[in-house]
């Protein structure tokens, strides 16, 4: 069922996210915690923001597990980014390939996904078929995630002059809506598990929606604080130095501290680029 993480705040040395935490990313790859499948070895992603030298992310993926990665341990320690989304793969809807992992770019935009929906090949192309020839075109995997996110920039494109927080909370909503009457009109009655986190490198949005109301959602948290330290694989929020400021998006706890709050049944976690957060009922 993969796992995700999203970081934005002041800049940081990845390793302090990808490895040093006491339930690191890594570790979870192997050993995922709160999910029935504790392996997600089918390949990693992760994408970062260096603003000082393009608006776009750069973006790192294989197929290989991120535990036994050579040159994710060797990179991990020597960048430093104020903007990160990270994901391990546990592949459900398409094959093992650099493809279908997560996470996804379209220009200055980062997308992960944990969860999917059932059945998918039954809404596939009715899910295609609003998309512009931009944005079908742009589609190179076979995700469920892919997707979804295609369908996302595409309605952001026709109906948001500029992406905002705001901008990508309302396309959410239509995404899930429209995901939701596809469902059903295709009889798929096995709930979709939507929790998922997009970023420009200034703001992240992300999601933790089931689409039955009877069901539980994919577990979601998000720590926010002054200053996010690592020490023998824990972590803690400090007070500020020299005005640093973070927050997590996270499938798991990185550690057992009480820094860590679930993020509520079908609500958006919204992280502006000041890194004040909002937290926002999802109506779809």
């Amino acid at each position: 069922m993969c796992r995700l993480l999203a970081y934005r705040g002041t800049n940081i040395i990845i390793d302090n996210l990808l490895y040093k935490p006491k339930n690191s990313l890594i570790n979870q790859s192997i050993d995922a915690k709160e999910i029935e499948e504790p392996l997600n070895g089918d390949g990693f992603g992760i994408g970062w923001y260096v603003p000082e030298v393009n608006n776009e992310p750069v973006t790192f993926v294989s197929v290989n597990p991120a535990w036994s990665n050579r040159n994710l341990r060797n990179l991990a320690p020597k960048v430093k980014t104020g903007c990160l989304i990270a994901h391990v793969r546990a592949a459900s809807v398409g094959e093992v390939s650099e493809s279908n992992c997560h996470p996804f770019q379209y220009k200055t935009l980062l997308m992960a996904h944990n969860g999917g929906i059932e059945e998918f090949s039954k809404v596939k192309r009715k899910l295609r078929d609003p998309l512009s020839d931009e944005m079908y075109n742009w589609i190179k995997g076979q995700t469920d995630s892919e997707h979804i996110f295609a369908y996302l920039v595409n309605y952001l494109n026709k109906t948001h002059q500029s992406i905002t927080t705001d901008a990508v909370a309302d396309a959410f909503e239509n995404t899930f809506g429209y995901i939701k009457g596809l469902m059903k009109d295709a009889g798929i009655k096995e709930p979709a598990y939507l929790n998922m986190a997009v970023t420009n490198g200034s703001f992240i949005v992300g999601t933790r929606w089931v689409s039955d109301p009877n069901e539980e959602p994919l577990t979601l948290y998000h720590s926010e604080g002054s200053r996010y330290v690592v020490e023998d694989g824990n972590t803690r929020l400090e007070a500020p130095k020299d005005n640093d400021q973070a927050v997590l998006i996270v499938s798991e706890k990185l550690t057992d501290g009480p820094e860590w709050t679930m993020i509520p049944k079908n609500h958006l976690v919204m992280v502006e680029p000041n890194l004040n957060v909002r937290i926002k009922p999802i109506k779809a």
